[in-house]
């Protein structure tokens, strides 16, 4: 019921000289949403895990993971959960929180074991945290909301903010999702990188035979996947993370780090990438 998956850190250095399977075995995360079944994958990226969860109607507990040592996952974590699906259920330290598609759930330190319940496709993030924050349902309509990009340029795009600084409190958890206009498919452009925070991407919402091709590297020495629908990157604090997609689709994106400041970022022209 539970498969973890460990990531351990890679140097830019070493990064360059990899080829395309090394690409994705390090930074591509593949399979995580399966039916009665809760993967994640552990990084050595600021202790950031990444997964998913899909009770397929009945009910599946996130409790002790071995990774982390500790009694349960949440002893000394913050958790960002994302519903990508049908309605579904989530309780966490004694509260119960009913999630529609898009809704995100903050679930603070210490909250002990998590259970998902129902049709939804759950997306978990979580990070080490330092103080107790309540949890909070935040739902769509509660999110701050940012218009980017022009249709000229098609990158026209709206990004979500849901665990955020201008929404709720949380230790260095920083999640929200972007979601493309039609005919826009450039995600983030211009790229960036931020030193002091890594970040992860799911894409989500594709059809089934649509790729995303994403952009990672530093910005002299980038490289390059093709992603499908319910897949991760994660993406170190030297790398551009960008990309360009076929047909309609959404990103979720999460940070942690040293800061939980979304406008932290070295933007990177496209002039200057190579």
């Amino acid at each position: 019921m539970l498969n973890v998956e460990t990531r351990h850190a890679i140097h830019p250095d070493h990064a360059k000289g990899m080829d395309t399977q090394g690409l994705r075995d390090n930074f591509l995360c593949e399979g995580m949403f399966k039916e009665g079944e809760i993967n994640l994958v552990y990084t050595h990226y600021d202790r950031f895990t990444v997964g998913g969860a899909v009770p397929a109607g009945g009910s599946l507990t996130l409790d002790k993971v071995e990774e982390t040592r500790t009694a349960t996952f949440l002893e000394r974590r913050e958790m960002g959960i994302v519903n990508i699906g049908g309605a579904g259920t989530v309780e966490a330290g004694g509260e119960s929180f009913a999630m529609n598609e898009g809704d995100v759930l903050y679930i603070g330190m210490g909250s002990g074991a998590v259970t998902f319940t129902g049709q939804g496709r759950f997306y978990i993030t979580s990070c080490p945290a330092h103080h107790a924050y309540p949890s909070r349902l935040v739902t769509v309509a509660d999110a701050a909301k940012m218009e980017l990009g022009d249709a000229a340029t098609s990158n026209k795009r709206t990004i979500n903010q849901f665990i955020h600084p201008l929404v709720m409190q949380s230790c260095q958890l920083v999640l929200g999702y972007t979601a493309l206009d039609e005919g826009s498919v450039w995600n983030t452009m211009p790229a960036h990188v931020h030193d002091r925070r890594m970040e992860a991407y799911l894409y989500w919402g594709m059809d089934e035979a649509s790729r995303v091709l994403h952009l990672m590297g530093e910005p002299q020495e980038t490289r390059h996947m093709f992603v499908a629908n319910e897949e991760a990157i994660v993406s170190p604090t030297w790398s551009i993370h960008s990309g360009a997609g076929i047909g309609k689709y959404t990103f979720i994106w999460a940070m942690a780090g040293d800061n939980v400041d979304y406008t932290d970022m070295d933007f990177v022209q496209p002039s200057e990438l190579r």
